[in-house]
C-alpha cells in the first residue's frame, strides 16, 4: 500500500510538477536520508543536512527518470549514495584511521560515549563497508536493495558486511563492550 502511495506521489510530481506531492515524499524520507548521511559523515550534522538537501533537489529535478524498476526509497537512496560519493571525490578525502577517529570524537558530545564509540568504530571501516553496514544494520535494507543502491554486487556486499561487522565488533570489544 505504501509503495502505491509513493508511485502515486511520484506520478503527480513527474506529470503535474505537484510540489505538495513532492513535499509529502520529502517528509516521508527525510529522516532515513539524513540518518544515512549522519552515519557516512560520522555525525557531521551540518554536512548531513546539506547533502540531504542536495539529494532531494536532485530527486525533484530527475523525478521523470524514475521508472519503478526498484522502489522509490531504493531509487532515492541511490541518489543519496551518489551525492555522498560526489562529495567525497570533490574533497579528495583520504582519511587514515587516526584522523577519522579524531573527527568522530570531535563531532559527538563527550557525554554520549556509546554514540561516540559507534562513530569511532564506523570510522575504522572503509567507505564501502561503512555504507553497507549502515544501510543494513541501521536502515534495515536487505542485501539485494543494498546492491541496487550502491551498484555493488550482492556477494561483495556480503563481504563488506562480514568484514565491517568483524572490525566493529573487535573495536567495541577492545573498548569494553561485551556481546
Amino acid at each position: 500500500m505504501a509503495e502505491f502511495s509513493d508511485i502515486s506521489l511520484v506520478t503527480q510530481v513527474a506529470v503535474f510538477r505537484n510540489k505538495k506531492a513532492f513535499d509529502q515524499l520529502v517528509r516521508k524520507y527525510q529522516s532515513p536520508v539524513r540518518r544515512f548521511f549522519l552515519n557516512q559523515t560520522l555525525g557531521d550534522e551540518q554536512l548531513s543536512d546539506d547533502l540531504a538537501q542536495e539529494t532531494f533537489i536532485k530527486a525533484y529535478v530527475n523525478i521523470t527518470k524514475f521508472r519503478g524498476m526498484a522502489s522509490f526509497s531504493t531509487w532515492l537512496m541511490r541518489i543519496a549514495y551518489n551525492v555522498f560519493y560526489d562529495e567525497v571525490r570533490s574533497h579528495h578525502q583520504t582519511e587514515d584511521i587516526d584522523s577519522s577517529a579524531t573527527v568522530a570524537r570531535q563531532t559527538v558530545s563527550a557525554s554520549d560515549t556509546l554514540k561516540m564509540d559507534i562513530y569511532a568504530a564506523l570510522a575504522l571501516l572503509k567507505p564501502d563497508e561503512r555504507t553497507c553496514i549502515t544501510l543494513q544494520l541501521i536502515d534495515g535494507y536487505p542485501i539485494d536493495q543494498i546492491s541496487n543502491i550502491t551498484g555493488i554486487a550482492e556477494n561483495t556486499v556480503k563481504s563488506h558486511l562480514r568484514r565491517g561487522k568483524e572490525k566493529m565488533a573487535n573495536y567495541l570489544k577492545q573498548n569494553g563492550y561485551d556481546r
